[in-house]
């Protein structure tokens, strides 16, 4: 139900922030403490928290957006919770334009993938192919941080890479909440347990932006790479990213090698 949902995501977001940042000295940011920040009585944030209260206005949640410190993408999330933004209803889309196909090819290192909104890799280059193991263990991102054994070898940050992508799936989540393919990710994760559980718990809701990831290649060892993530605008929900190396770093030596890789797997054998 969206105002229980709406409640979890209030009580969550309060319980993040830090109350130094708000000239609060001690540790624990109060109920109390949040209604006065915001304007609000705290017997309304109570009834709010507790799904009591469905319909709070704009000004509302834009000053509790503000108390709670909540960033652009949280923002909009709590506003599409409160029913101030309609739900997209986001169709996961698997066709892939081929244009942007040719395009992602072109770039022999460069690792690009495109996925949906269930964080289904629905095409990848090469070098991408050869960066992620030939996608052995998923092609879903979600299943390949959570579900993979591998998984905290090859993401070197693998507690930063985790809290990341389930951000960014609470994200998803919120704007198409009832679609059948992310549903049915969310239960498989959530049967699965463990670190995902505990971090869908704390409702962080944010895209992807520019970030830096680090790798390890049991071909090549580390990676730093840089990834830019772009929206795909003639398949709304689509997500590019792009990884790069720096120039003329052993990052981008150990790229080229992978591509290099890459092509000699892909040739026959004489």
């Amino acid at each position: 139900m969206a105002a229980t949902e709406l409640g979890e995501y209030l009580r969550a977001a309060r319980a993040a922030v830090s109350p130094e940042s708000v000239g609060l000295p001690r540790a624990g940011l109060r109920r109390e403490e949040v209604a006065l920040l915001a304007g609000l009585s705290v017997d309304y944030l109570t009834r709010l928290e507790q799904g009591r209260e469905r319909s709070p206005s704009v000004q509302v949640v834009e000053a509790l957006a503000s108390a709670l410190r909540l960033g652009d993408d949280g923002r909009r999330h709590l506003h599409r919770l409160a029913g101030h933004v309609p739900r997209d209803d986001v169709a996961v889309v698997d066709r892939v334009d081929p244009a942007l196909l040719e395009l992602m090819a072109a770039w022999p290192d460069n690792p690009a993938i495109v996925y949906n909104i269930a964080y289904d890799v629905l095409a990848s280059n090469r070098i991408a192919d050869a960066l992620f193991h030939d996608w052995t263990h998923s092609r879903n991102l979600m299943h390949v941080v959570f579900t993979d054994p591998a998984a905290r070898t090859f993401y070197l940050d693998w507690e930063k890479v985790a809290a990341n992508a389930v951000a960014g799936f609470r994200l998803n989540h919120g704007r198409s909440p009832n679609h059948p393919r992310i549903q049915q990710v969310l239960s498989e994760l959530l049967a699965a347990g463990g670190e995902f559980t505990r971090l869908w718990e704390r409702h962080d809701a944010r895209g992807k932006s520019l970030e830096t990831k680090r790798f390890y290649h049991h071909q090549v060892g580390e990676l730093t790479l840089s990834m830019q993530t772009f929206d795909v605008r003639s398949a709304p929900g689509q997500e590019l990213v792009v990884y790069h190396a720096a120039p003329d770093s052993t990052d981008a030596h150990a790229l080229k090698l992978l591509g290099s890789l890459a092509v000699t797997d892909a040739e026959p054998a004489s």
